[in-house]
């Protein structure tokens, strides 16, 4: 039993009563105020005896008596029964007995007595109530350290009643705060120098702790009655003081609580336990030895989810303004927002951290931010922590180098031992990323400039879903030349791309972003499979470069499901069938880009039914010096028949398996063929230039428009077709072409002619007799624009028609 000073309120006695399990008695644990024990306190107390101090702990509600009533209460007592409230008291102390604990679990009882007079009053009572909250809440703390030793909760540790302690009253309309001295002296300010305003004193609080201190004077974000705010103040040795903060609301005439009860006090149980520095000690030990980035992730979600009990960890660098993922947990995208789902498909997830108002705050103040709950959260935010989110910014070298997310799905209440956590860990990680970039700033390099020349995002597809995978290699610090693209292409095709340039240097990753950029525009324009692969084989030639690449290039009719294949040394594609199984097509193939300047490159056909998975992929995921090419290809057929193509993500995450070790770049493109509902319905019409050639264009279409069952915007269609031939036969040269497509309901109008010159929308003058065509074709469709062909351009419109089984 431990003895030390004691004043609150009016008490100057305070004596802890706890009930070990199983016994039937309550033991004296902890006196404060009765240092040469005058008073005489008994060591324990019979729970069956009737006392103050065993009618609280049975009835759970505190008992309090006056002077006079303590007399009545001794009279009452029968004198076979010990008295334990008299005992050698004066007799104008009063009394309060206040029980500890929950009533499903109580833990023991706080007896305090002091002359206060007529009894402790209304306000002296709820402050004193919080303080016995502030006591259990270290006798839990106290009990959960001694469990399974044989000893009690007051022998070891801090003590149970604060040695230091005070109270305060707030008025909320105003925001003034009366602080006795004992508080002021917890918060080092001295008592002539206080201002009576809140911010004063919240100004003395360790920074990552101010948001939680904030919900006492925010209005309705008042905490529950009883409910302990802690935190930390730096005493002025630089020591941190660790300190309870408890409020109760006194409601006024309108409901509205007029004024707020609150204790402040010592709350060193709180400090963090050996268990919690050997954490950050062994984190400060791995990250010390990590030379990744992505080694760095790893160490610090493992070094979190566990003593945290988190629902998903985000770590993301800040790289000018935007925000780059290096790790998400749990790794299935379909745990996180959509926003974050989004930016899933790459190996560099990132986002402009502007569209982030809660990080770039965090990440501007340099201060951790803890929400209990998602309300108030931008939407990209919210599914990461819907019962709890921390932001946490990680500084090194004096900025923000990125920032660090912990979120919980149940309702979380932070702990000072987590925010304590997380500010040490926030330091670590910093400082570990910036060592890791500074020993790895070439290989970093060379990453930012294959990032930047591989597509951000996929396009979406109408009849299938396209996803790609790329990672690069973990040995080595130079980048390689692989790539994909997927290139939506006219009347409802689709071109996929995947390729590989030889070696593993800046040079590479350079060779790469020319040869994607040249495969895109040849097959923009229209060109059919083997002349674009033939194309860009002779400007490989042409750049008079050692490298060479391969590739492989697959254009998919999404209507008819029809594709056509062009090799050029590269792997030949892989198909899973609805059914499951797996086959891998014969490709015929060219030799790789860039070896013989009149290489010829075939096609070969092939049929994609609905619920089909389309594979291509680079050498990086089949072969190793570990792993034979027919061993791994085998390896990716038998994980394709086994995975579900309803998430063709989820597959492609499953192809790469762990990644850990790499000796080559993977790049992984996978397409699901759905086919699409409703098949098109195409015609053309060869313009001959005579003079009136625009006449029998608009009866060609009306004719046409008729037949597929288009009424209602056939005036409309005819004018668009009016003023693109118009404009077709007036300032070109060369054959034109009226096409018109009908796809559900959308009516596309193009006309292709022999000038590569797009057409320019022209200022025309309000007294102009000519020159409105465009202005027109703007006004009455829904989008409009060229694109350029083999030899020309085209020019087309969309206009929104009734389908025709709804006329």
């Amino acid at each position: 039993m431990t003895r030390h000073d004691f004043a609150f309120c009016g008490a100057e006695l305070a004596a802890v009563y706890v009930r070990a399990e199983g016994d039937d008695e309550l033991r004296l644990a902890e006196v404060a105020g009765d240092r040469g024990g005058t008073y005489g306190l008994p060591s324990a107390v019979a729970l069956s005896g009737r006392s103050p101090a065993t009618d609280a702990f049975r009835g759970g509600r505190a008992v309090w008596l006056s002077p006079a009533e303590r007399a009545a209460y001794d009279t009452a007592v029968p004198d076979s029964a010990p008295r334990h409230v008299s005992g050698s008291w004066p007799a104008s102390f009063s009394v309060g007995a206040i029980p500890l604990g929950q009533a499903a679990r109580p833990l023991g009882c706080l007896l305090v007595a002091g002359d206060v007079g007529n009894g402790f009053d209304a306000d002296r009572r709820g402050l004193l109530e919080l303080y016995a909250d502030q006591v259990a809440a270290g006798l839990e703390a106290a009990t959960a350290r001694t469990a399974g030793r044989a000893e009690t909760p007051g022998a070891v540790g801090h003590p149970l009643v604060p040695l230091h302690g005070g109270a305060f009253t707030l008025t909320p309309a105003t925001g003034a705060l009366d602080a006795d001295e004992r508080m002021l002296r917890l918060l080092g300010v001295a008592p002539g120098e206080f201002d009576g305003r809140a911010e004063t004193l919240l100004a003395r609080a360790v920074p990552d702790d101010v948001p939680a201190l904030m919900e006492l004077v925010e209005p309705g974000k008042l905490p529950a009655a009883g409910t302990q705010l802690a935190f930390r103040v730096r005493r002025p040795g630089g020591e941190l003081r660790w300190l309870g903060v408890r409020c109760r609301p006194c409601p006024g005439t309108g409901g509205a609580p007029d004024r707020i009860l609150g204790v402040v006090a010592d709350a060193a149980y709180l400090r963090p336990t050996s268990d919690d520095v050997a954490l950050v000690q062994e984190l400060s030990a791995r990250l010390a030895g990590a030379t990744t980035v992505r080694e760095v992730s790893r160490l610090v979600v493992a070094a979190l989810r566990g003593p945290l009990g988190a629902d998903r960890i985000a770590l993301a660098e800040l790289k000018a303004d935007r925000l780059f993922v290096t790790v998400l947990d749990p790794p299935d995208h379909h745990a996180w927002p959509r926003t974050w789902q989004s930016e899933w498909r790459s190996e560099w997830p990132d986002a402009a951290y502007h569209a982030l108002p809660t990080l770039q705050s965090a990440l501007r103040e340099g201060h951790m931010s803890l929400w209990s709950s998602a309300g108030g959260l931008e939407e990209g935010l919210r599914g990461i922590g819907p019962g709890g989110l921390a932001v946490l910014p990680l500084p090194a070298e004096g900025r923000m180098v990125g920032v660090c997310l912990v979120g919980w799905d149940e309702p979380h209440t932070f702990v000072p031992e987590e925010r304590s956590l997380l500010t040490a860990v926030a330091g670590l990680v910093g400082q570990a990323l910036t060592r890791a970039h500074a020993l790895n700033a070439g290989h970093e390099l060379a990453t930012m400039l294959q990032r930047s020349l591989l597509p951000r995002k996929l396009p979406p597809l109408p009849g299938g879903v396209a996803v790609a995978r790329y990672l690069p290699a973990t040995r080595g610090l130079e980048v390689g030349g692989d790539w994909y693209d997927v290139i939506p292409l006219a009347d409802g095709h689709v071109a996929l791309v995947i390729g590989d340039v030889q070696g593993h240097s800046a040079g590479a990753a350079t060779i790469m972003g020319q040869m994607r950029t040249a495969v895109r525009a040849y097959a923009v324009e229209g060109h059919p499979p083997d002349v674009v692969m033939a194309r860009a084989n002779r400007l490989l030639v042409g750049m008079e470069t050692d490298l060479f690449a391969t590739c492989l290039y697959v254009d998919l009719d999404m209507e008819e499901g029809e594709a056509r294949f062009v090799r050029a040394g590269h792997l030949p594609p892989l198909l899973r069938d609805p059914d499951g199984t797996t086959r891998e097509p014969v490709v015929e193939g060219g030799p790789p880009l860039g070896v013989v300047a009149d290489a010829e490159f075939p096609m070969t056909e092939a049929g994609l039914v609905p619920g089909t998975l389309l594979t291509l992929l680079t050498d990086g995921l089949v072969e190793s010096a570990q792993l034979s090419l027919e061993d791994g290809m085998a390896r990716v057929r038998a994980a394709l028949a086994a995975a579900d193509p309803a998430d063709p993500g989820r597959v492609a995450d499953g192809l790469l398996g762990d990644g850990n070790r790499r000796d080559d770049d993977v790049a992984v493109l996978l397409l699901r063929y759905d086919g699409t509902p409703a098949r098109a319905r195409r015609t053309h019409w060869t313009v001959w230039r005579l003079p009136d050639a625009v006449q029998h264009a608009r009866r060609f279409t009306a004719r046409t428009l008729r037949a597929w069952g288009v009424r209602e915007e056939v005036d409309v269609a005819l004018l668009v077709v009016s003023e693109l031939v118009t404009n077709a036969i007036a300032h070109t040269k060369g054959e034109v072409r009226l096409n018109l497509t009908l796809s559900g309901d959308r009516l596309r109008v193009s006309v292709n002619d022999a000038s590569p010159r797009s057409p320019v929308k022209p200022q025309v003058e309000w007294d102009a007799t000519g020159g409105r065509g465009l202005l027109i074709v703007e006004a009455t469709t829904a989008a409009w624009g060229a694109v350029p062909l083999s030899g020309g351009k085209q020019v087309w419109a969309e206009i929104p028609v009734t389908p025709p089984d709804e006329t």
